[in-house]
């Protein structure tokens, strides 16, 4: 792919046919647009296109093209590999492209391709209703669904990718197709799940679920407890009823709006989710506090406040590292490295996520859609995270002595949006039976593999 050096003629055609915006390096919102959710990624594109419809996605995808520029896709920026931005390229954003269109009368969902998930739950929440998605507000929605989206809901409802009806895509050739169970249907199932190997999507079709309120929030233990707790939890989750969701953790309380006692301080601990009839929960919330936490701030709330909890620990522009695995168990012998890695966290906000994939996230089978481990039990995501460069190796260098330590006890692949720039090898493990599926279908629709800064699906021949 060509650095781009294009003469002003064509750049001057470009900025016409657009009704968004062209943006090259030295403009005076550059910096700016070029940012994304992990400043540890430090990329300098050779032009911007903020799309406001999908009219300007067809032109920038087009214009890509004919003139051989390496391209990315930006949604909401949040990836943690920085796939959503490249050098001197040409990047995509989609962040012009917003609305959120609710039918009460069927319980769907039209979302823009550069939509926030905190803008859908705004707009949801209004009519009672709510879409599976993830745990921060910020995080876009075509980047989390695309990959499956795991949350606070997918006990109860499934994964992101398990309430996607429909989605409109501009495709490599720069076509617009509209894509559902009747319309490009292999193409449907690879979008799900298959993250943005295939093409660009500018809208999305959801159905929603009737919820207004959860009872949620998060349960303290000591990190000494570590191996006690995961082994209780484990075994105590599955069993219950799909309305409760809890994911746990090793942590550390960095301050406010915790209280005073717990911060600097490290534990184990499970942010909790409830979906059902509120008469219940005490009754099903017995065996957790039998378990004597230290701390304990579950009770009522609005669904998008359980979806902003973490958002204000949790801002744009601080260095990430993460890593991720998928789990079926939680081994004693894991427990202990868990234990021994949450026991020396490196800074406050570093943390380990284990992620429940049951219930409803695990009805569809393994190749129903792209997202292959509907046998796991746990997406797992190890992340290291600090406002200051000058730890970036330092985070960088635990996450990955965390995830070496427990990747013996992982099924072999990531969830694909918990993945930094990995290799190949590591694409093939996370789409496992899939992959062969998904590389024909990707050379179907993007032969010439246009769609590549992403965790890519290399076209078969």
């Amino acid at each position: 792919m060509k650095a781009l050096k294009l003469e002003d003629s064509k750049m001057q055609e470009l900025s016409h046919a657009l009704r968004g915006e062209l943006i090259l390096e030295g403009d005076v919102n550059y910096e700016d647009s070029r940012k994304i959710y992990n400043a540890m990624i430090n990329k300098h594109p050779g032009m911007i296109i903020k799309c406001v419809d999908a009219a300007d996605v067809v032109t920038a995808v087009n214009f890509g093209i004919k003139n051989n520029i390496l391209t990315a896709v930006r949604g909401g920026g949040h990836n943690g590999g920085g796939l959503g931005i490249c050098d001197e390229g040409l990047v995509i954003d989609l962040s012009g492209i917003k609305y959120v269109r609710v039918d009460a009368s069927n319980k769907t969902v039209r979302v823009g391709g550069g939509n926030l998930w905190g803008e859908v739950d705004h707009a949801t929440h209004a009519y009672g209703l709510a879409i599976p998605s993830g745990m921060i507000s910020t995080t876009g929605v075509g980047g989390l669904t695309l990959g499956g989206g795991v949350g606070h809901l997918s006990r109860k409802f499934g994964l992101t990718i398990d309430n996607l009806l429909e989605a409109d895509m501009v495709l490599a050739d720069g076509s617009l197709v509209t894509v559902n169970k009747d319309q490009n249907s292999d193409l449907f199932w690879a979008i799900r799940g298959g993250g943005g190997n295939f093409g660009i999507v500018t809208s999305f079709l959801f159905q929603a679920h009737a919820l207004t309120n959860v009872i949620g929030g998060p349960t303290l233990w000591p990190i000494e407890k570590t191996e006690e707790i995961m082994k209780w939890y484990h075994e105590f989750l599955h069993k219950q009823p799909e309305d409760l969701n809890g994911f746990v953790a090793t942590m550390v309380i960095p301050g406010p709006p915790f209280p005073d006692f717990l911060h600097n301080k490290k534990f184990c601990g499970i942010v909790w989710c409830y979906t059902g009839n509120p008469d219940k929960f005490k009754e099903l919330f017995e065996p957790v506090k039998a378990m004597e936490p230290v701390f304990e701030h579950v009770g009522e709330m609005p669904y998008p406040a359980i979806q902003t909890l973490f958002d204000g620990l949790m801002p744009p522009g601080f260095q990430w590292y993460w890593r991720g695995d998928f789990f079926s168990d939680i081994l004693p012998e894991a427990s202990k490295k868990h234990l021994e890695f949450g026991s020396k966290i490196p800074t406050p906000l570093s943390q380990m996520h284990l992620y429940p994939i049951s219930g409803a996230a695990a009805k569809p089978g393994p190749e129903d859609t792209a997202w292959a481990y509907r046998d796991a039990k746990y997406a797992g995501v190890f992340v290291g995270v600090d406002p200051d460069p000058g730890k970036a190796q330092i985070i960088t260098d635990w996450c990955k002595d965390y995830w070496n330590a427990l990747h013996p006890f992982s099924m072999g692949g990531s969830y694909s949006n918990f993945m930094m720039e990995e290799g190949q090898e590591r694409v093939k493990a996370s789409f496992r039976h899939n992959y062969d599926k998904l590389r024909k279908i990707k050379a179907k629709y993007d032969p010439d593999n246009f769609f590549r800064v992403n965790q890519n699906i290399e076209p078969k021949a």
